[in-house]
């Protein structure tokens, strides 16, 4: 069945100074705000957003065990409009400092934290301990990932939050990430949204495509549908007339001829994508490489043995 959820993302750079919490605080609850009054089910914040400019002598200073005052206020922020905020911060866990994401959800819990596995050499030489789970957490609405800047350049974190089943990939980032947001996206037909601490952030489909763009406004918001798969086209493409013929507008179609691909989404209820796959007998992206791998493997032996 279709699953829509609104995402949103706040691309922005604290212009209050360190110490004044209180004002970064209340600029961060505006932004919060505004992304739920457009509708927002989810919303992510640049990394480490409210200690954005704190030098790494004073890392351990304002680092936060959680919870701490700033996340059990965006907790409230939370709860009050009834929406999952992504929360970065510096965090201290007994002795340990770490580069953190927060997942507060529509209680104003928190249902997970991400510890940056990727932090950069400066990062580490100050202080920081990496992280060493590429944790996916469960939402009402669907399976997500965190991953924070750096993250973006190790194939294996992003790799394995697909494998853990994220649906969604957050970016919490100090760069834009840019192209290599969309390519991971078409890659692994997945969505990516990425909140930066500047403009551009974006909200990317499992295509590639860019859906928004933070330009002079740093919230954006784009509603999804999370029952969607990209397939390739070999072998899919000609049951599309006889999946139309029986559903009709039940189901919906996006063409990427460029990678010869094309987007299935299911747009009622009593019917899902997964269900769609298996009754028309369709090949998932995995399943079809792993039969190209494994017919190679084939024809690699059958050319290796000696002639009769």
């Amino acid at each position: 069945m279709a699953r829509y959820v609104t995402v949103g993302s706040v691309s922005h750079r604290p212009e209050r100074p360190v110490d004044d919490v209180a004002g970064r605080l209340a600029d961060a609850e505006l932004f919060a705000t505004r992304a739920a009054r457009m509708g927002a089910d989810i919303v992510a914040f640049p990394e480490i957003y409210i200690h954005y400019g704190v030098a790494s002598e004073r890392w351990r200073e304002y680092a936060e065990e959680l919870p701490g005052e700033t996340c059990q206020h965006m907790s409230r922020v939370a709860r009050e409009h009834s929406m999952y905020i992504i929360w970065p911060l510096i965090e201290r866990v007994g002795n340990r400092l770490y580069n953190s994401a927060v997942l507060i959800n529509r209680q104003g819990e928190i249902a997970g934290v991400y510890h940056k596995m990727f932090p950069t050499v400066g990062e580490m030489e100050g202080g920081l301990i990496p992280g060493t789970e590429a944790s996916v957490f469960q939402t009402d609405f669907g399976r997500i990932g965190l991953a924070i800047c750096f993250d973006l350049n190790f194939p294996p974190i992003i790799e394995e939050l697909a494998k853990n089943g994220a649906e969604i990939v957050f970016f919490s980032s100090m760069y834009r990430g840019g192209l290599q947001l969309q390519c991971w996206a078409q890659r692994l037909g997945i969505y990516f949204v990425s909140a930066i601490d500047a403009e551009l952030g974006m909200i990317v489909d499992q295509s590639g495509k860019v859906l928004a763009e933070a330009t002079y406004e740093g919230v954006v918001t784009r509603r999804i549908n999370l029952d969607r798969r990209v397939l390739h086209m070999d072998y899919n493409w000609g049951r599309m007339d006889e999946m139309l013929a029986k559903y009709g507008t039940g189901i919906s179609f996006e063409y990427f001829t460029r990678e010869a691909k094309y987007a299935i989404a299911a747009e009622r209820d009593d019917l899902t994508v997964d269900e769609l796959i298996r009754e028309f007998e369709l090949e998932t992206l995995d399943e079809y490489w792993a039969r190209v791998h494994a017919r190679r493997a084939c024809a690699l032996r059958e050319a290796a043995a000696p002639a009769s």
